[in-house]
């Protein structure tokens, strides 16, 4: 597990940053990466004062490709029959983002009993109850 820690760790340290062409110029664009399309654009011809792209050669290392920084790989989970056939201590799962409310509900449940690590948790709403027995200022 350390040795897979550390794989991840540099993982992370290796990886360049990416910038989007023209960000600092348009306030209305996002921090996120996108291709460089233009004709002219210096960007997409590799100027070295342009940013870098992401290549073949920032990618991590083998062993460790699909992991979550927390060390365990990534499953996605559709359906609560797949929490079955899963090691809990051996991997992460992550709900898919088509699944619906009352289902991702079931799957939360299954999977925090079984000792799932769960990566995209909802918060579940706990209902107050209020018994009759309550005195109010009114009486």
């Amino acid at each position: 597990m350390v040795g897979i820690k550390k794989l991840i760790s540099d993982r992370t340290a290796k990886r360049g940053s990416f910038k989007r062409q023209c960000l600092q110029a348009k306030a209305k664009l996002k921090d996120v990466w996108r291709r460089p399309r233009g004709g002219q654009s210096k960007q997409r011809k590799q100027y070295k004062a342009k940013g870098r792209i992401p290549a073949p050669g920032f990618a991590g290392p083998v062993a460790v490709r699909g992991y979550h920084p927390c060390g365990l790989p990534e499953t996605l989970v559709q359906t609560p029959s797949v929490l079955a056939s899963l090691d809990p201590r051996a991997t992460a799962i992550r709900i898919g983002g088509t699944v619906g409310m009352k289902k991702r509900m079931v799957i939360q449940a299954q999977a925090l009993e079984a000792g799932f690590k769960v990566l995209n948790q909802v918060a579940v709403a706990v209902e107050e109850t209020t018994t009759g027995d309550e005195v109010t200022d009114d009486e």
